[in-house]
């Protein structure tokens, strides 16, 4: 557990780093509440955006002042025409040992997979893409709509497909938004046939244990892996510094091993494709406070904490919505969803994330509606399950004190038991 005032120290040393990065930085009090806490860091996080849009107003689209690089923090930005020819350097937003990281980045997390999904190709033809029931609806309708050559195959409970031998490529996409049974069951698998692993690592931790095992998962059966991320979650302190997503190709020069597809070419075609699609990174959206010696240090204690809250608030729901949940144990654990009496559409699931939402911060809980998580409040949204086509609401798991999360995550049960599934209408 950990207590209030260990929690706002925490904050505190949070707030300082983001204070630290600015030039000209402000007086910093230490914070005295929660939502001090969210105010403070996200008026901080304003400030550094501001700050370098007046110091860097030379960096336009075209590279028409000077032919030096441009900076955020860390990172070096050379171009002449950014949208088609960024290069970044920098550090990696990984902490992923020895493997070396061939990186692409993109202006948000569905734009590094639609560019690396579409690359394949030309590169690759006609492909199946094994895929794990609950992966991330978005991508489903991606490949449904506009990845034609990617024949979608939804992994059963045996995982046979992934033994089974194909004259077409076969892909497969481990997603982290997957269930925890799932998610283990892949890393069990013995000699996979596929040519290529695609790793949604979104929801975990930049330095997620997880992430490490996938990869000494795929080195051991020498499979050849791209890693795909939204960095607007968990890499900006929960403060959605901006839209910002990555495709990494890791060990790349190994990707070409006898008796394989040759993938040489595709991060030259994922680069073509995000050029194409427009989906190029925008320097100003580089936290600049990532290469920080303190940056992974507190990274690491606050999703540790909102995985500490989950499992109590996993619990709790567990025993006290019996029949009202519909997934608790997402192999990420950052958040879960919450099911109704009757079967929920989008309309009516958004109206109750609103409707509890909205009740409980009026009784001084924190908890906010809004479309993603890691933040510092809980945040409740309406859950599209793209496998089974059913509505929920999902609880985003917050960075709290074990004593204010243990209360709000009673207040929801009780909000939730009451009215489960009702608009804000009824």
């Amino acid at each position: 557990m950990e207590t209030i005032e260990a929690y706002l120290a925490r904050k505190h040393q949070e707030l300082q780093l983001l204070n630290r990065c600015l030039r000209r930085p402000h007086a910093l009090p230490a914070p005295r509440s929660v939502m001090e806490v969210v105010r403070h860091k996200f008026q901080l996080t304003a400030a550094l955006k501001a700050e370098h849009a007046l110091s860097d107003w030379t960096a336009t689209e075209t590279a028409w002042a000077d032919a030096g690089d441009h900076r955020a923090g860390p990172f070096a930005f050379s171009y002449d025409y950014q949208r088609a020819d960024l290069d970044v350097r920098g550090p990696s937003f990984y902490a992923a040992g020895e493997s070396r990281h061939d990186t692409i980045y993109t202006i948000s997390g569905m734009a590094a997979i639609a560019a690396l999904l579409l690359a394949t190709r030309p590169v690759l033809g006609p492909a199946h893409l094994l895929m794990l029931p609950g992966s991330y609806g978005e991508t489903q309708e991606l490949v449904a709509a506009h990845a034609r050559h990617l024949r979608p195959v939804t992994l059963t409970r045996d995982l046979a497909a992934l033994a089974q031998r194909s004259p077409a490529p076969r892909l497969l996409l481990i997603d982290s938004s997957a269930t925890a049974p799932r998610f283990e069951a892949v890393l069990s698998c013995d000699r996979p046939a596929i040519d290529l692993l695609i790793f949604d690592t979104t929801c975990f931790a930049n330095g997620s244990g997880r992430i490490r095992r996938v990869l000494a998962w795929a080195r051991r059966w020498d499979v050849p892996v791209v890693m795909v991320r939204s960095h607007t979650k968990l890499d900006s302190l929960g403060a959605e510094y901006g839209r910002l997503g990555s495709v990494a190709f890791i060990d790349w020069s190994k990707a070409g091993a006898a008796g394989r597809v040759v993938l040489r070419a595709l991060p030259d075609e994922t680069r073509n494709a995000v050029r194409l699609l427009g989906g190029a990174a925008l320097p100003a959206h580089f936290p600049p406070y990532v290469g920080l010696p303190a940056y992974r240090e507190l990274t690491a204690r606050r999703v540790a904490a909102i995985l500490r809250n989950s499992r109590r608030a996993r619990r709790h729901f567990a025993t006290t919505l019996r029949g009202l949940t519909a997934e608790l144990d997402f192999a990420h654990g950052l958040y879960v969803t919450l099911a109704g009496r009757a079967p929920l559409d989008e309309a009516t699931a958004r109206q109750a994330a609103t409707a509890m939402s909205d009740d409980l911060r009026r009784a001084g809980l924190p908890i906010r509606h809004a479309g993603s998580f890691g933040f510092d409040f809980a945040a409740t949204e309406w859950f599209h399950d793209a496998t089974t086509d059913r509505y929920s609401v999902r609880v985003a798991v917050p960075d709290l004190p074990t004593a204010i999360w243990d209360e709000l995550t009673e207040a929801i049960a009780a909000w939730w038991s009451a009215h489960p599934g009702r608009s804000a209408a009824a």
